[in-house]
């Protein structure tokens, strides 16, 4: 299929908002403005701030304002191109359609299936964590065990109507988002030295232990990519778009209210615990920064709060990205990117591919026991950073699709890119440099060429498969 077909095929794919042709049954529209709002602010909130923030802020020092600052500035960004293109071409595909129209069938394919293999062995990841958290209430109860009841958890409710999977969400989001503005009101008031019992602690803790950048640019660039990639789940809302009453309206309000909340909350969060917590206490990375703050405050029971609020992140976490891989799949299979029965829509909700991300999400989990130090490890680098390789591909499918779009359908820019295009080669230019910086580092080198591999081997299946494709076109 030659590179105009190719584009056709695209648009055809997502012509309707959920990639389907109007003649075959397509997804159901049960989500409403307030599942898209919440899902758009709780789909970045996840243990990843509660918890892994923690280690950090132990790199970064009180700098981790900054890093976080840096990251959420580059996430804003991508989560304005892909609210441009989400309301100019609602699909259940998201990004990987995008790909697909601004480059090439290809495109489409690499982005949409890393994206699935990310989510799956993230549902895996995050049904460990929330298991590890219940055994310690309830340690007669196998962690396995456990992983296994939250999957039949979730994997019911995404098998039935989407309206379900909102409000799972919503809720969830609600949680963590008011458990978050709590902590934020709690700190300001210590901050102030309002709170009985609590001295103000003024800059001291930003300009003691060492400085604002104790570990100098060194720390500075831990922080920035461990910061990068909790924000990580944004993309979710522009899938889900698809599936709500008004897809066009819906992104662009969630879009638009979400980013400044988002900044707020993370880069809220690190000032309040680096100025009310001196940055070398051991309780930072160790229970975690929210939990060591609190009790630092004196908060009764902080740990167990805090507890409640991860497990509920995890496990919001876990249905969001069932949902998103499932969403995905069958986007790429609607687009001939996959073996036809994955794509099968029941009662509008695509089922086979619900129970393969599941599935695929729980042999990860499996694995995790059966080959720690070998598959399993071998899964987590791979991962490492594909939401990175993802960003890219939206950024370049928006640098191409808005001059499309400007020319062809400029009613279609309900929601535009701040200063295009030269806000969007700056996160472009942001987005290498994190590249090169992942490269510095040894850790996070190790997980940058197993993504790369992983990338690299699906742009090889998917530019095979287009060009198959087009052979077939023309003969």
């Amino acid at each position: 299929m030659s590179r105009t077909s190719a584009q056709s095929s695209a648009e055809r794919a997502d012509a309707p908002p959920v990639d389907q042709s109007p003649a075959e049954p397509s997804l159901s529209h049960g989500l409403k403005q307030r599942h898209l709002s919440m899902i758009a602010l709780g789909g970045v909130i996840g243990a990843g701030l509660f918890v892994g923030s923690g280690t950090a802020i132990a790199a970064a020092g009180p700098s981790i304002i900054l890093a976080y600052a840096i990251s959420g500035a580059l996430v804003m960004l991508v989560m304005r191109m892909l609210g441009e293109m989400a309301a100019a071409y609602p699909a259940s595909g998201s990004f990987s359609v995008h790909s697909e129209r601004a480059i090439g069938p290809w495109a489409g394919f690499t982005a949409g299936w890393a994206f699935w293999f990310l989510l799956c062995v993230a549902v895996g990841l995050e049904g460990i964590g929330a298991a590890g958290i219940v055994h310690a209430w309830l340690p007669g109860v196998p962690e396995w065990a456990l992983v296994a009841l939250f999957m039949l958890l979730f994997t019911g409710t995404n098998l039935a109507a989407v309206k379900n999977f909102g409000e799972f969400e919503f809720w969830f989001a609600t949680l963590k988002v008011g458990a978050i503005v709590l902590f934020l009101g709690i700190g300001i008031l210590a901050i102030l030295g309002v709170l009985p019992d609590v001295d103000a602690p003024g800059t001291s803790n930003l300009t003691g232990h060492g400085g604002f950048m104790p570990n100098g640019t060194e720390g500075l660039i831990v922080g920035l990519l461990a910061s990068v990639f909790a924000y990580g789940g944004l993309e979710t809302v522009t899938i889900a778009a698809a599936e709500s009453e008004h897809p066009v309206q819906g992104v662009a309000k969630a879009v638009r209210t979400a980013m400044w909340r988002i900044a707020l909350f993370y880069v809220g969060s690190m000032a309040v615990v680096v100025v009310l917590l001196p940055w070398t206490a051991k309780e930072i990375p160790t229970k975690g920064p929210y939990v060591a703050t609190l009790d630092h405050l004196g908060i009764p029971g902080a740990g167990q709060i805090m507890n409640v609020v991860v497990l509920i992140a995890l496990l919001s976490a876990m249905n969001a990205n069932i949902y998103g891989a499932s969403r995905m799949a069958g986007s790429l299979v609607a687009r001939g990117m996959g073996p036809k029965v994955v794509g099968k829509i029941t009662g509008g909700v695509p089922r086979v591919a619900v129970l393969l991300s599941a599935v695929f999400g729980f042999v990860c989990v499996l694995l995790s026991y059966w080959r720690p130090d070998d598959v399993f490890a071998w899964l987590l680098n791979t991962i490492g950073a594909i939401i990175l390789v993802v960003w890219f591909f939206i950024a370049i499918s928006q640098l191409v699709l808005r001059r499309k779009l400007e020319r062809e359908a400029p009613e279609k820019l309900v929601v535009k890119m701040w200063a295009y295009p030269y806000l969007t080669i700056l996160a472009l230019v942001a987005m290498v440099v994190v590249f090169v910086l992942m490269a510095r580092e040894h850790d996070t080198r190790v997980q940058l060429y197993y993504t790369g591999g992983l990338t690299i081997v699906l742009a090889i299946v998917g530019y095979v498969r287009q060009k198959a494709a087009e052979k077939k076109q023309l003969a």
